[in-house]
């Protein structure tokens, strides 16, 4: 096998089974440790450290360890977070999810560096095109490590089902579900319904080992960069100093178009936190059993993942303006339904269509968005990327930040203002770059755009 596709795979499989254990634990927190909303609380400070270490640790990290090593490392930090899930409380959750944002910064961005380093090795030695090498070694990784969220809620509703309490939720547990859910009630995920801790247990043993796994394959495995190629890496790295790539971020913020899309951007945090923090506890787990979480979950994955390869292509037929309003409106059904929506076991099928179409929706947030500001800020990418992760990890964590002070058709309303007001902004940044370049060819096709691929969240 030629060897920088080796590293490739490598590095894709180390993703793949540390983010089967990530994934599925995202998953579960607001249900398995939903005491005084200590999973969420978790969720919120996981991407509040991410929003620091973005702007500051990736840089200095890649240059004082090299790629290997800070990937290595920083995957450390991701399986800190499953050890803290051993003993769920304020002191072992709190800080091991501060590990694991400051963590995930480097661990996302020594990977770009590492795929782009192999990519243009190979280019040169083979007299290729650089730029379509990393593009393939990029859809090698994409194409396993997508997968991760099927596998790790896979693993959680198989060792759930196990369980010998599950389906003991009574009528009276049925009238906490929902969008008007009782705040004092923990919503089927304590005493009798709660699994036992040999399942937690196990299931936390098995995520844990996953993570550990991943480790070994990089430390063993992955070759280390050629001194030459380092060195050039890091001289890349070292030309935007710590302070004017942290304002440069900010600057940003002077051009109209990144203050119109703000709304846009942490609405893709809100709606992900609804979803993996609020449907999954407020509905699922209080209707059918936290069993269930991992199965919902798989369906807005494989959905996720399936329209996201689907818009990237048709995009250039359809131009993003359409997918937009497509996304819009499916989201804004889902929504209504969900506030009206009384869930009940008898409606099984209910419990998955949902996630299902926040799966479609969520696939034209992400790669149109992404797609959007790639076409609008080309000459200033790296900081305007930062603004991107910096507000979308924002709305992450104001939407985990008040998800126990809330009852969920406040939240809804919430979600459907903020998604009313983000389409209202982004018609306006439409209507800018239409009066800025009317009729213009080029506008014209880097409008309609073409594939994308979709980074994970974190």
């Amino acid at each position: 096998m030629e060897r920088n596709l080796k590293n490739v795979l490598v590095i894709s499989f180390g993703f793949l089974f540390l983010f089967t254990a990530y994934g599925g634990l995202q998953s579960l927190q607001s249900s398995l440790n939903s005491e005084e909303g200590l999973g969420v609380a978790s969720l919120s400070v996981i991407y509040a450290a991410l929003i620091l270490s973005s702007m500051f640790l990736p840089p200095i990290v890649i240059k004082k360890l090299g790629c290997k090593w800070t990937i290595a490392i920083s995957m450390c930090c991701y399986i800190a977070f499953s050890l803290g899930n051993f003993y769920a409380s304020w002191y072992t959750l709190i800080p091991t999810s501060v590990i694991l944002g400051l963590g995930g910064a480097p661990l996302w961005s020594a990977k770009c560096t590492y795929l782009t380093i192999a990519g243009t090795s190979y280019a040169e030695k083979a007299g290729k095109n650089a730029k379509d090498i990393i593009n393939q070694y990029f859809g090698v990784f994409f194409l396993v490590f997508q997968s991760s969220g099927i596998w790790g809620n896979l693993i959680s509703s198989l060792i759930f089902s196990q369980s010998s309490t599950n389906g003991e939720i009574t009528e009276e547990d049925l009238a906490c579900c929902g969008a008007y859910n009782c705040l004092t009630d923990t919503t089927n995920t304590t005493e009798s319904t709660k699994p036992s801790n040999s399942l937690i247990y196990t299931l936390l043993g098995v995520y844990t080992a996953s993570g550990v796994l991943a480790v070994l394959l990089i430390i063993i495995f992955l070759d280390q960069i050629k001194s030459d190629q380092a060195e050039t890496e890091k001289e890349k790295l070292e030309t935007p100093s710590f302070w004017s790539t942290f304002l440069a971020t900010f600057k940003h913020l002077k051009d109209k178009r990144q203050c119109l899309l703000i709304p846009l951007t942490m609405y893709s945090g809100f709606e992900q936190g609804f979803l993996s923090g609020d449907y999954t506890k407020a509905y699922v787990t209080c209707a059918l059993g936290i069993q269930y979480v991992g199965y919902v979950m798989i369906c807005f994955a494989a959905v996720n993942s399936l329209c996201s390869l689907l818009f990237g292509k048709i995009s250039q037929f359809t131009g993003r303006k359409l997918l937009f309003a497509l996304a819009t409106v499916t989201n804004t059904a889902c929504i209504i339904a969900l506030l009206l929506w009384k869930p009940h076991p008898k409606q099984f099928a209910v419990f998955f269509v949902f996630p299902a179409l926040w799966g479609l929706s969520d696939a034209v947030w992400q790669t149109q968005t992404n797609g959007l500001y790639g076409i609008l800020f080309e000459k200033h990418k790296e900081a305007a990327f930062a603004n991107y992760r910096l507000w979308e990890s924002l709305g992450f964590v104001i939407a985990f930040g008040y998800s126990t002070k809330l009852q969920v058709y406040i939240k809804l309303y919430i979600l459907l203002s903020v998604l009313v007001l983000s389409m209202a902004t982004y018609g306006a940044v439409e209507c800018l770059e239409a009066k800025s370049s009317p009729g213009t060819p080029t506008a014209t096709k880097k409008e309609n755009g073409g594939p994308l691929t979709q980074e994970t969240r974190m």
